[in-house]
């Protein structure tokens, strides 16, 4: 079965949106969207730095993205704006990763795949990757929610229960950096955050508590994973863009739903 290459491709798919969606909700709620899209942009530096000294492809962004959440996190905690800071690092770390390609041959070919991702070409190995990253990240998450949950909705209060705001907000950002290490190959550096944000804001609008959005915003990534995969094969189209395609449809059809 795992000799199909979109049965392989609707794997990783599936495992990606398992951390997604949870996460992706959190995204939404401590409005970090800018941090995801920087770090996944930060992500192309560890891309040329795996090329260029022939390590994993995956530890390669990891490395990259968490060391920017510590950075972040860093400066921001001795005052700097996080926007700033944010803006500072994304931009340099893409543009260094650019420059950094440009100087290996086998990754100058290839580097739309990173952008824009490529689950048609996902292997065994790369399902392993994503799933087993996608299963930490998730159990960081049940491990953490109802503290994480707190210092989302009210950080004075998550300090009177005795929880430190700064501690949570460090762990959502490294969950993402492990996220957009997996996302890369599947959508790409440039789609990651609308993966993150999409299916999320989908289910907001019709849950009624975290742990509802959560799972809805899975659920929604799920069908989205699938149809792109359908549209992407019918269509002829790119996948990656073609998923997240489909969770935008998703996301403008509840819009109507709501406005009735």
């Amino acid at each position: 079965m795992l000799d199909d290459f979109l049965t392989r491709a609707a794997l990783a798919g599936l495992g990606l949106v398992l951390a997604t969606g949870p996460l992706g909700s959190f995204v939404i709620w401590r409005r970090m969207a800018y941090f995801g899209d920087s770090t996944a942009h930060a992500a192309i530096l560890g891309v040329a730095l795996s090329f260029a000294l022939s390590a994993p492809i995956y530890l390669g962004t990891l490395a990259v993205a968490v060391a920017m959440a510590l950075v972040v996190a860093h400066l921001t905690g001795r005052g700097q704006s996080m926007d700033t800071v944010l803006g500072v690092l994304a931009h340099s770390a893409l543009a260094l990763g650019l420059v950094g390609a440009s100087f290996v041959p086998s990754l100058r070919v290839g580097l739309d795949a990173f952008l824009f991702g490529d689950i048609l070409a996902v292997s065994r190995t790369d399902i392993v990757w994503i799933w087993g990253g996608s299963a930490l990240v998730l159990g960081l998450l049940i491990w953490r929610w109802q503290r994480l949950v707190t210092a989302s909705v009210n950080e004075e209060l998550a300090m009177a229960a005795g929880i430190d705001p700064a501690r949570e907000r460090l762990i959502l950002s490294l969950a993402l950096a492990v996220v957009v290490a997996i996302a890369i190959r599947i959508v790409g550096a440039l789609l990651i955050s609308a993966m993150l944000i999409v299916p999320a804001a989908a289910a907001r609008g019709f849950s009624a508590t975290p742990e509802r959005m959560a799972g809805s915003a899975t659920l929604i990534g799920a069908i989205a994973v699938l149809g792109g995969l359908w549209a992407s094969l019918r269509l002829d189209t790119p996948a990656g863009p073609s998923i997240v395609a489909i969770s935008a449809l998703i996301y403008v059809a509840t819009l109507g739903i709501w406005r009735k």
